[in-house]
C-alpha cells in the first residue's frame, strides 16, 4: 500500500509542477488547441491521483484489490498523460506515438471498471 501511495504522491506533485509549468511557461509557446490538450493531460492526472488516494486508503479493499486497481490507473496515467506531455514538451510527433494515448485511456477505464466490479460484488453480497 505504501508503494502505491508513494507513487501516487509523486504523480500528484508532478501534476502540480506540470500544471504550473503549462500555465506559465507554455502559455505563449503552444497554440490554444495544444494548450487545451496539455491541460487535459494535467486534469486527468490530477483526477486519477485523487482516485488512487481513495483506492489505497479505502479499508474495504484488500491489498490485492488495491494493487490491481492502482497498477491499471498508474499505467493509464503514465501512458495517457505521459504521451501528451511527450508530444508537447519534447516535441515528439503525435503520429509516432498516436496509439499510446488511447491505450492509456483504456487502462484508466479498466481501473475504474475493476473498482466498480468490487463495489458491485459488495452490493450484491449485502443485498442477498
Amino acid at each position: 500500500m505504501y508503494k502505491n501511495l508513494t507513487i501516487t504522491s509523486v504523480l500528484g506533485i508532478t501534476a502540480v509542477i506540470l500544471g504550473a509549468f503549462g500555465a506559465h511557461a507554455l502559455k505563449t509557446k503552444l497554440t490554444p488547441e495544444a494548450m487545451q490538450s496539455f491541460e487535459t493531460a494535467v486534469r486527468y492526472q490530477f483526477l486519477h491521483v485523487l482516485l488512487l488516494l481513495f483506492v489505497n486508503t479505502y479499508n474495504e479493499f484488500c491489498g490485492k484489490q488495491k494493487n490491481s486497481i492502482s497498477w491499471f490507473l498508474i499505467a493509464g496515467i503514465l501512458l495517457f498523460s505521459g504521451s501528451i506531455y511527450v508530444i508537447y514538451l519534447l516535441g515528439m510527433p503525435a503520429k509516432s506515438i498516436w496509439f499510446i494515448t488511447p491505450l492509456g485511456g483504456v487502462l484508466l477505464i479498466v481501473g475504474w471498471g475493476l473498482m466498480s466490479y468490487q463495489f458491485i460484488k459488495k452490493l450484491l453480497k449485502n443485498n442477498s
